[in-house]
């Protein structure tokens, strides 16, 4: 297997990125790059193509410098429309952005079984373990889907009834859509998703836990 490697291809190049001095995506420019591919050959003949591309990237804001890594090969395509695909590598930032994230404030105003995975969730993205993740990020929205009775014999379907319910906005269930093709991923194709992705993933997830559970109990709380 031959490696080329490329030095400062994409130098000067403005990236979006998560800023941990920031806390949130921030304009980033290519300080420096080196990027590594190859192809590979199975014992079957078959041949697959990768690259890793190694950033040094800085914050267009606060300057904050960080090291970025974008590794994929040729089957990272996805199809985002018809004829249409989109390139989607695994994106990893060091130091972790998302490391040390918070639980939302009034976890425990949860159900037990919802706080207990949520917990857990919130853990392994703090550990940098995004396959569990995002088995953890479909377990809660089955969660839920479970303790609001949703009907359906798939979640797919359980998702969808929440907007009959009155649980979700359709807004909020096509996002819900996505986290559940995230969950699919981790769970059947063993796909750890980059850390940007599952800490999106994690605040949509806060702001479904805090409009289905959390406020409800303030409201009641508040206006008796």
């Amino acid at each position: 297997m031959a490696e080329k490697l490329v030095l400062n291809k994409h130098q000067g190049q403005k990236i979006t990125s998560f800023c941990r001095d920031c806390h949130r995506e921030t304009k980033h420019e290519i300080v420096n790059e080196a990027i590594l591919s190859g192809t590979e050959y199975s014992s079957g003949g078959y041949s697959t193509y990768w690259s890793t591309e190694h950033q040094i990237i800085r914050c267009l804001g606060c300057e904050t410098f960080s090291f970025r890594k974008v590794a994929g090969t040729e089957h990272d395509f996805v199809q985002v429309g018809e004829d249409e695909y989109e390139y989607q590598p695994i994106v990893n930032v060091y130091p972790n952005p998302r490391e040390g994230r918070q639980p939302l404030a009034d976890v425990g105003l949860l159900p037990d079984k919802i706080q207990r995975i949520y917990e857990e969730t919130l853990q392994s993205l703090n550990d940098t373990q995004p396959v569990l993740c995002g088995i953890g990020t479909r377990a809660i929205i089955e969660t839920v889907c479970k303790d609001k009775n949703a009907t359906g014999g798939d979640l797919y379907s359980k998702i969808n009834s929440l907007v009959g319910l009155g649980v979700l906005t359709q807004d909020g269930a096509d996002i819900l859509h996505k986290l559940r093709t995230l969950g699919n991923d981790a769970a059947h194709e063993v796909k750890p998703h980059s850390l940007q992705e599952l800490g999106l993933a994690f605040d949509v997830v806060d702001h479904l836990l805090l409009g289905v559970f959390i406020l409800p109990e303030h409201a009641k709380k508040t206006f008796k």
